[in-house]
């Protein structure tokens, strides 16, 4: 993933984001497989706490208020980050292999539902979201 710059990142949806942090996820998983066989722990140790920032990152993002795939997914990801904190506990290259699986298969879903038009449900729904969060954020303030 090229760097990006702050401008850049803010010039982007949330949905693109997601996908930056998918993206973002399986370098640095693939990256600490090959420090694992090239036995640089220290790098590959680094690269697993950025995967897991980037599962907690994603945690955050999470909007419940969709239905039960938020719930389905936070499950998920705290399964994803139990198990990269287990193999870079034991440097285990296969728990390590699974958790790319199934982060390239979440990314690949994800990039797919952005391509689809929303329908005038989802529209609806959105809407009604970001006045509940607008309303949240005046409350705060």
């Amino acid at each position: 993933m090229e760097a990006l710059t702050n401008e850049i990142l803010y010039q982007k949806s949330p949905q693109e984001l997601t996908s930056l942090l998918y993206e973002g996820m399986l370098e640095n998983l693939e990256g600490s497989i090959d420090d694992i066989e090239q036995k640089d722990y220290i790098s590959a140790n680094k690269k697993l706490q950025r995967a897991n920032e980037i599962l907690h990152r994603l945690g955050i993002g999470l909007k419940y208020e969709a239905g039960s795939i938020a719930e389905q997914l936070d499950t998920l990801y705290n399964f994803l980050a139990d198990q990269l904190i287990l193999a870079n506990i034991k440097k285990d290259i296969e728990i390590i292999k699974k958790a790319a699986e199934i982060t390239e298969v979440l990314s690949k879903a994800w990039n797919d539902a952005m391509k689809l038009k929303p329908t005038s449900l989802q529209t609806n729904l959105s809407r009604k979201v970001s006045a509940y969060e607008n309303s949240i954020m005046r409350t705060n303030n």
